[in-house]
């Protein structure tokens, strides 16, 4: 545990945050800007946190590259709202749809596809235990559908995309919550990329979804009103109240970003803390990693233990040891280790060291 009664924090989301972004937040909370307001008090018709909307949508765009052309919008119901949002808004009753299931949450998102048109799985890693992510030439989109929806990380069995997934040229459809902003990304690549912001960008409450011109063409106009993107864009995704204090948050986790190596310093930051906790579960068959090595997570890192009492053991020694958030997903068991944008390299060295102690302990 740190000098400041912090515990390193591996929590699959809400996650934890850079510990300069939380004390930001303290210091705001009874007054914003000097706007005599506090954090969670100030108007979001005001021109205070109209000037945070702007500001962290900026950043959003620089970081991300995202091309002048696409909307940017912060929503709410998370991406289980995305499921179904991003289907009502782009397809049609009949229309086809394809699916690669690489995950609890795609197999979620292809069941909200189906309420409205025709969705597909064509490629389902489900008997196998979700170890793996499909390569190109594995599978094929149907000539005649509107697009392809993957999930990049599966936050669950730790397995997520390291390339670019081949659409046969139809629109992709991103679910990126769990690795938005951590991992290269070409937004230019796809037509829709939602993102629950709990992970990686900030505290949860937040979502965001990027829209290419396509995508917003592609709305109808006869909607439910809370479910239009296009009402929500014409309102500067401030059609209702919104998630102020989840914005705030996003604008100073955005300017962290930025003042630490934009994206690049993500990613590097990201692939060194995965290597060394790889490198430890590698070293010994006392660890048993879930996800195959081409597929594996720089996001999330799960792993089983010889014997469910030993992972139960782990889990409570860890604890004591100031290392929480470590039980694995209800449905899938084990350990989980998620290393998003705001857990430091300081955490993951403090983990493997209480590995080597634990193995050393117990493997006899």
């Amino acid at each position: 545990m740190s000098t400041t009664g912090r515990i390193h924090n591996f929590g699959a989301g809400p996650a934890v945050l850079p510990l300069e972004v939380v004390e930001e937040c303290r210091k705001s909370l009874p007054n914003l800007d000097n706007s005599g307001f506090g954090l969670i008090e100030i108007s979001h018709r005001s021109q205070t946190f109209q000037n945070i909307v702007d500001s962290s949508m900026e950043k959003l765009r620089r970081i991300l590259s995202i091309p002048e052309d696409y909307t940017v919008l912060y929503l709410q119901g998370g991406a289980s709202l995305q499921f179904y949002m991003s289907a009502l808004n782009l397809l049609r009753e009949n229309e086809k749809v394809d699916f690669l299931v690489t995950g609890a949450w795609s197999q979620k998102s292809m069941k909200e596809a189906n309420r409205i048109g025709d969705a597909s799985a064509r490629w389902d890693d489900t008997e196998n235990g979700f170890i793996s992510i499909p390569k190109n030439g594995e599978y094929s989109v149907r000539k005649d559908s509107l697009y392809l929806h993957y999930t990049s990380n599966n936050t669950l069995f730790g397995t997520q995309f390291h390339h670019l997934p081949d659409s046969n040229g139809k629109p992709r459809v991103l679910d990126a919550s769990s690795d938005i902003m951590g991992v290269p990304l070409d937004v230019s690549a796809h037509d829709l990329i939602y993102a629950g912001a709990q992970k990686n960008l900030g505290p949860s409450g937040v979502t965001v979804v990027i829209l290419s011109p396509w995508a917003m063409q592609r709305v109808p106009n006869d909607l439910p009103t809370m479910l239009d993107y296009s009402v929500h864009s014409s309102k500067g995704s401030l059609f209702n109240t919104p998630n102020t204090f989840g914005i705030f948050v996003l604008d100073k986790v955005f300017s962290w970003v930025e003042n630490n190596g934009g994206l690049e310093g993500a990613i590097a930051r990201n692939r060194a803390k995965s290597d060394l906790l790889y490198e430890e579960l590698d070293r010994s068959d006392f660890w048993s990693p879930h996800a195959n090595k081409d597929s594996r997570s720089v996001m999330n890192v799960t792993w089983r233990l010889p014997n469910t009492e030993l992972e139960e053991k782990f889990l409570k020694e860890s604890l004591d040891a100031g290392l929480g958030g470590l039980k694995g997903h209800r449905s899938v068991g084990g350990i989980r280790a998620s290393l998003y944008n705001g857990c430091p390299i300081e955490s993951v060295e403090a983990l493997v060291s209480f590995m080597k102690d634990f193995e050393e302990s117990n493997n006899r």
